[in-house]
């Protein structure tokens, strides 16, 4: 996914307008997710209507606040305003992990005609592979807000992250009720797995035998 962007910025929505700059932190941004390509401009009405629509239906799958772990999904709004101070505006009250084009960059209007747009607002959902899942959301996130993302990534495949490391957790949550459970079963102490070590070594058939009977293998 990360390779439509391939040597272009990317800019966090955010206070200090991180640039992604490089292969590796656009993978990061953009890799095994769902990517959603927002077309819109400040000056169209419907886009100011839809906007707080967009806004609340990424919140709610990426926001701590409301999951335990945030959706796979990255939004890139690819801006059709006629002024770098419409687009600034239009941004200012949208969340901080959107991402965006910076308004020199010509790509904003290539995106459009790749992708058909014919009409404001739009929102391409894109397969992590880059394929295109649908060529407009906008009426589905209407209708149906977050459950609709549930559907988009069955379609996708979309690897479940719950089998990848948290990526903004200092502190991981349990990635289910019963993973406290399966951390004690499985955990293994390292005074008891130096002791098995030695008893290895020494080729004891008996302690070997004691061993066995430890794991319930016997």
């Amino acid at each position: 996914m990360a390779s439509l962007f391939s040597g272009r910025v990317l800019i966090r929505n955010n206070s200090d307008q991180d640039e992604l700059d490089t292969e590796a932190e656009l993978s990061r941004r953009l890799e095994n997710r769902l990517v959603l390509l927002f077309f819109g401009a400040g000056s169209c009405p419907e886009c100011q209507a839809f906007a707080p629509i967009l806004r609340d239906f990424f919140v709610r799958l990426t926001d701590e606040f409301y999951v335990l772990r945030a959706a796979q999904v990255a939004l890139v709004y690819v801006s059709q305003d006629p002024t770098e101070e419409q687009q600034d505006l239009f941004l200012r009250d949208m969340p901080e992990k959107w991402l965006f084009l910076p308004f020199e960059d010509d790509l904003r209007r290539d995106l459009g005609r790749q992708f058909s747009v014919e009409r404001l607002p739009a929102v391409v959902v894109l397969k992590p592979s880059g394929d295109v899942l649908t060529l407009d959301a906008a009426d589905e996130i209407r209708r149906l807000g977050p459950a609709c993302f549930a559907n988009w990534q069955e379609a996708a495949e979309v690897l479940d992250r719950s089998f990848l490391q948290p990526e903004d957790l200092d502190d991981p949550a349990p990635r289910s009720l019963t993973e406290p459970l399966r951390r004690c079963k499985y955990r293994v102490d390292p005074a008891a797995r130096r002791a098995r070590g030695r008893g290895r070594a020494g080729g004891s058939g008996q302690e070997g035998e004691a061993e066995g009977e430890a794991a319930g293998l016997f």
